[in-house]
């Protein structure tokens, strides 16, 4: 196994990243599940990207995004392959892509935006800290990002002040402290977030809003 920058030569993997992705947000029934080849491919030409194969087989991968002209970047589309999930894969990947993020971005802030714990966990790690959606980048590019979310309703009627996933920020600038993330906690604040995002309007029992009978 071995995890390495992306560049032109990796771009017959595209496809397969695209559909693992896509496969892998369905089976959470949440997340962003779309990411086009192309798209995948310029990150792997300029070098924005890392890749984990075994032998010459798929097996991870994750890319950087720039916004606000450097001044934010997010570390995106990390996926493990199904064969290789379970064996501390995803921790690689995302340590290689955020060193890669600080070589190429020294004095970005790096953020991210997550409803996995076990991303939460990692990010924390790193030196992430949990914050509100007004510290991330304003950038509407990166929020029309969200629309193929199946809870881009969310975002939307909270008028882009939040929504199930946690925002997460790495500000070089800060100092960095490791928080322990509690899994009962985060367990709990999800479920919150769920009730609140997720109610459903029930039909009314009172009788005032039953339909008119025709005359």
């Amino acid at each position: 196994m071995k995890i390495v920058i992306a560049n032109t030569s990796h771009s017959s993997y595209a496809q397969i990243i695209c559909s693992t992705i896509e496969e892998a947000a369905k089976k959470r029934g949440t997340g962003i599940a779309k990411r086009d080849p192309n798209y995948v491919i310029s990150k792997m030409q300029q070098g924005n990207a890392v890749i984990a194969l075994d032998g010459d087989k798929f097996a991870g991968f994750c890319y950087i995004e720039s916004w606000e002209h450097g001044k934010f970047v997010a570390n995106s589309g990390l996926i493990v392959h199904p064969d290789y999930q379970g064996m501390g894969l995803a921790k690689k990947i995302k340590e290689h892509i955020f060193n890669l993020s600080r070589t190429k971005f020294p004095d970005a802030k790096i953020f991210s935006i997550t409803t996995g714990l076990a991303v939460i966990k990692m990010n924390s790690n790193l030196g992430y800290k949990p914050v509100t959606f007004s510290e991330l980048t304003e950038d509407p590019s990166f929020w029309k990002g969200c629309q193929t979310c199946i809870n881009y309703d969310i975002l939307q009627r909270t008028q882009q002040k939040m929504c199930l996933c946690t925002g997460m920020l790495y500000d070089p600038k800060a100092k960095t402290e490791k928080v322990k993330v509690k899994e009962k906690v985060f367990q709990r604040l999800k479920r919150i977030k769920e009730s609140i995002y997720l109610k459903k309007e029930k039909p009314s029992t009172d009788g005032f809003n039953k339909p008119k009978l025709a005359p």
